[in-house]
Order: C-alpha cells, then structure tokens, then sequence
C-alpha cells in the first residue's frame, strides 16, 4: 500500500512539462466551446460547405470575426452542439488524465475529431504542440549541457509565470478574434495583426516554459534516479 500511495505521489507531483501539456489541451477545447457556441447560434440551418464561418453575419462584431472552421456535419446547429461537447471533452482530459498511459494519444484524437466537427482550424497548431509535450511528460528533454551557466536555473523558476503570459496571451487573441477590440487600435488589418502576433507570442512562451520546466525535471529526475536509470515513458 505504501508502495502504491508513493507512485501517486510522485505521478501527481507538480511537473511542469504536464502543466503545459494541460494548458495547451484546455486551449483546443476553448476552441471547440467558442466555435461551438456560435455555430448553435447560427441555428438550424445547412452549413455551406466542409469549410464553414463559425461566427454568422448575425453574430459578426467586426469585418475579421468569422472564425473559419471545417466540418463533417452539414448543419450548424449538430456541429456547434458536437464541437462544444468534444471541446468539453478535451477540457477534462487536459486537466486530469493527459499524464495516463496513452494520454496523449487520446488528446490528439479528441482534438482530430474535435477539428472534423467544426471546432476550428487554428487550434491543430496548439494540437500538435500539446501532443509532442504530453508525450515527454515524466522524461523531460534534456537541456542542461547547452544552456549557457545560470540560464537554466532563471528559466527552471520562470516557466510557472511563462505558462501565466501564454494562457493571458491567448484568452486577448481569443478576445480579438470575436470582438476585434484593440485598445488604441482602429485599423481592423492592425487588430487582425495583433491578434496573429499575440498567438505566436503565446506558443513562444510556452516553449520557452518548456525548456524551463525541463531543466527542473532534469534536476528532480537525477535527484530520484541513479545515473543511467531510465524514466519509463508508456506513450
């Protein structure tokens, strides 16, 4: 029984690596609730085409907010309730199960039918990204042996915070690309700009976060194994 409540432990301990993997998740599947949502607000009606605009000229709050998307199912209604749910779906695995064996193999395949059931096109990005992550959780790449001295340590402390900017980051985009609200910015092009550079600037961030996050699984890892001990890894 101690045996089993101290692999628990150790599975549930902060890992950052996890952490990130978690975020990225949870951004597909606001993805998934925010085309949704305006997919169902369309109502029931047929849907164009494979390739829909989430946001009807009903819901448009500026000449850039359409948010573009691909779908299987040729109704507005099915596909926004279908991609919520799915968008829901992936919330809960990001968060409590993407560290299980095949987590990640699940996440990518939430995320493949959530992207078939019209929860966006942009998200496959942080998709793709979050499943690489999820697949290193519990053996972190290693960085130590190129990172200048003392790079290591500041980024180690940082990627708890990096994490904070890259999700803070994508809830603006999310803001701009619905409402197209820019403070100081009346120009729709420049706001359309931003939005793209604030994305690119939250998955910078969480990469920089992971090479943090992976030198401090470096130093746990060495502290918990013997040199040449190896982390299994079941994904």
């Amino acid at each position: 029984m101690r045996t089993d409540s101290a692999a628990l432990a150790a599975r549930r301990e902060v890992n950052g690596t996890r952490v990130i993997a978690a975020a990225l998740g949870v951004c597909v599947g606001v993805s998934g609730l925010d085309h949704g949502l305006f997919e169902v607000l369309q109502g029931n009606k047929t849907t164009p085409g494979l390739i829909v605009q989430a946001i009807g000229p009903a819901q448009r709050m500026w000449i850039h907010g359409t948010e573009e998307a691909f779908t299987l199912v040729p109704n507005f209604l099915v596909t926004g309730i279908l991609a919520m749910a799915v968008g829901l779906l992936t919330i809960a695995w990001s968060i409590r199960f993407v560290d299980r064996p095949n987590g990640s193999r699940i996440l990518l395949l939430l995320g493949g039918l959530l992207f078939l059931v019209g929860g966006g096109i942009g998200m496959l990005v942080f998709l793709l990204f979050g499943w690489a992550v999820a697949r290193r959780i519990h053996r972190p790449l290693t960085w130590q042996s190129v990172l200048p001295a003392g790079v290591g340590s500041v980024l180690a402390r940082a990627w708890p915070g990096l994490v904070a900017t890259g999700l803070a980051l994508y809830a603006f985009a999310l803001e701009v690309a619905i409402v197209g609200v820019v403070p100081g910015v009346s120009d729709p092009d420049k706001a359309l700009l931003i939005c793209w550079s604030a994305l690119l600037a939250m998955l910078a961030a969480f990469l920089v976060a992971l090479v943090g996050a992976s030198v401090q699984g470096d130093a746990g890892t060495a502290a918990r194994h013997p040199v040449g001990a190896s982390v299994a890894n079941s994904r």
